[in-house]
């Protein structure tokens, strides 16, 4: 089997694997939900509530200086019950900036709702993507509160500090900031603020403290992202993408935290730390709580309950005495995930751009197409050059494999007599294979491995356009108006199945007939598979598919004329003339063989006899 074949296989088992792979998450989702129903069928629809706030453990306790345990709520005490699928809900305050429209609920003073003004929906262009959201179908919000004895958390009903409802950005404004009143305390005043900023997708989320009692408060505060594990509407299973929460601590670096192992109670992270982040993932964007660094936290994440899952974490305020105020505040990352930008907001949170154990390849990669789409100003263009870039640098490898094919393809008649001689004796025919590779200097695997040697910056080349969020609603040409999406005609598809027939028509038909019908099958195979991928993928593929045909003709000519085929074949024969390779004019008949070959027997020594009666023949 030639490097073509072999590489087009690896490229086609990757492919089941992932689509097996997508259909093992998709049921185990749907395991998990019909569980759920189940259960939520025996209580009335509801189950045990696990919605209480969050309880710090000893480390971050400890942490704390002459920490009063007694205010601390004992994990398990919640304040209701029975929690319903959908939040309860009160008056809405909406806050349009120029990157995103925000609604906050006075129950819990939670964020319930964020549309991203410069990132359109999958269903419309002209609608925002909304991230955030709290709907019966979907439930994606940001929860915060604090911990301690009568603290406000996000069940409490906060007052707004005016009676506006509807603030907006104006042209001379940089910020928004809006304040919410907790319920009169014994002692205590809480007000809960969000800061929006102008051309930012972080958002302040702060407590104000004033111990107005006698005696010292020491609360916590806690910050977490409460959501279901529907997938994001657009998404298809053909294109596996991560959806749960992530974790990075600057000891244990970057760690996804599945949903799957957050119901079987098996999830490990680190949870104490004074540093790192807290997130929750899904394919383009993310959510993400920062705590400043060198500050105590604990991170959390668990399943609540009818699949709902929370993620996040829990910061000390320190003591507050009587007549002192204390703030605190974390801001939260909502929005795209722009690898340029996210590292510059905290150390690791590019990683959540998810190009998996490809990721030192992926970077320099888009670092590359974000070059040349700052050049070109098309995403598609871009896309275009650098596969040839890659291409290009890739070029003595990809030559050295395809001369390697080229002169086993010239040989391939003589390989064909040979297994015919010996076909039925296949230990004979591979000592015959090999001495007459060695003879004419050929490896057979010489064409195989350069071209291994590029697969994984060719896999990475793919999810690294399958991540970029810049190809959302980005056009090519034409009919190409979104290269995140399916080509909505399939030509794409078609013409990229097209060049893969052209391909296989460059190198040698297989003599095994199973692996020929194989041969035929894989380019309509690869076309249904890309009816399914996004376009900037699909155009990926033919670029290279084209670039690789032009290739391999060009180097065919050049080693696989008669002329070159000469050249070839005389090199060898002077430095190994004892030895002379099987001609397929030449080869003794099948029945001339000896009917028990000594194991010593080999495929040239009956060449150099046949060689010897034909030219005997021609001296008569």
């Amino acid at each position: 089997m030639d490097t073509k074949r072999i590489v087009l296989l690896i490229i086609f088992s990757t492919s089941l694997l992932f689509l097996w792979d997508a259909w093992i998450k998709e049921q185990e989702r749907l395991d998990t939900q019909a569980v759920a129903q189940q259960n939520g069928a025996v209580t009335g629809g509801v189950q045990p509530s696990q919605d209480a706030p969050p309880v710090p453990g000893d480390t971050l306790v400890t942490s704390q200086a002459e920490s009063d345990t007694s205010q601390i709520p004992v994990a398990g005490s919640p304040t209701e019950s029975v929690t319903p699928r959908l939040l309860a809900t009160g008056e809405q305050i909406r806050v349009v900036t120029d990157m995103v429209i925000a609604e906050i609920d006075t129950v819990g003073g939670d964020l319930r709702r964020l549309e991203l003004l410069h990132h359109p929906s999958t269903e419309s262009k002209d609608i925002p993507y909304a991230l955030l959201q709290s709907q019966a179908s979907r439930i994606y919000v940001a929860q915060s509160g604090l911990i301690g004895e009568g603290m406000p958390n996000h069940k409490t009903v906060y007052r707004p500090e005016s009676e506006r409802r509807n603030y907006e950005m104006t042209a001379g404004d940089d910020e928004i900031v809006i304040r919410l009143f907790a319920p009169d305390l014994e002692g205590v005043q809480v007000v809960k603020t969000y800061t929006f900023r102008r051309n930012s997708y972080v958002i302040d989320v702060g407590f104000e403290v004033e111990n107005l009692g006698a005696s010292t408060v020491r609360p916590f505060a806690y910050y977490q992202m409460l959501r279901d594990s529907n997938p994001p509407s657009g998404t298809t299973m053909m294109i596996p993408t991560y959806l749960g929460a992530a974790i990075y601590t600057e000891e244990e670096k970057f760690q996804k935290i599945h949903f799957s192992d957050l119901d079987k109670n098996k999830a490990d992270y680190p949870a104490n730390a004074d540093n790192g982040w807290i997130a929750m993932l899904e394919h383009y964007f993310l959510s993400a709580w920062l705590p400043p660094q060198q500050t105590p936290r604990e991170f959390f994440a668990k399943r609540q309950s009818d699949e709902l899952y929370t993620a996040g974490v829990i910061t000390p305020i320190g003591a507050i005495e009587p007549g002192q105020v204390a703030r605190t505040a974390v801001p939260l990352y909502a929005g795209p995930q722009e690898q340029d930008k996210l590292a510059e907001l905290a150390p690791g949170l590019e990683l959540t751009v998810d190009y998996g154990w490809l990721t030192v390849i992926a970077v320099p990669l888009f670092w590359l197409l974000s070059f040349y789409y700052s050049w070109v100003g098309n995403w598609g263009v871009a896309i275009i050059l650098l596969t040839m870039t890659v291409k290009f640098l890739f070029f003595p490898l990809s030559a050295a494999g395809y001369r390697s094919m080229a002169k086993l393809r010239l040989v391939t008649p003589k390989l064909q007599r040979i297994q015919e001689q010996y076909k039925g004796d296949r230990q004979r025919m591979h000592q015959a294979m090999m001495d007459f590779y060695k003879v004419e200097k050929i490896n057979p695997m010489g064409g195989c491995l350069p071209i291994l040697v590029q697969i994984p910056v060719f896999i990475a080349l793919f999810w690294t356009l399958l991540a970029a969020v810049e190809l959302r609603y980005a056009p090519f040409a034409l009919w190409i108006t979104d290269l995140s999406t399916p080509d909505p005609y399939y030509i794409l598809p078609v013409i990229m199945g097209i060049s893969m027939f052209v391909q296989t028509k460059l190198n040698p038909t297989p003599t095994d007939p199973i692996q020929a019908k194989v041969m035929q099958i894989m380019p309509l195979a690869f076309s249904i598979f890309f009816f399914f991928f996004p376009a900037g993928l699909v155009l990926y593929s033919l670029v290279n598919n084209i670039l690789s045909i032009a290739q391999q003709w060009q180097i065919t000519r050049m080693y696989g004329s008669p002329a070159a085929a000469t050249t070839a074949a005389a090199a060898p024969a002077k430095a190994s003339e004892p030895v002379k390779a099987p001609d397929p004019d030449e080869a003794p008949e099948p029945a001339a063989a000896p009917a028990k070959a000594k194991a010593s027997d080999s495929a040239p020594a009956d060449s150099k006899a046949g060689e010897k009666r034909t030219r005997g023949k021609k001296r008569r």
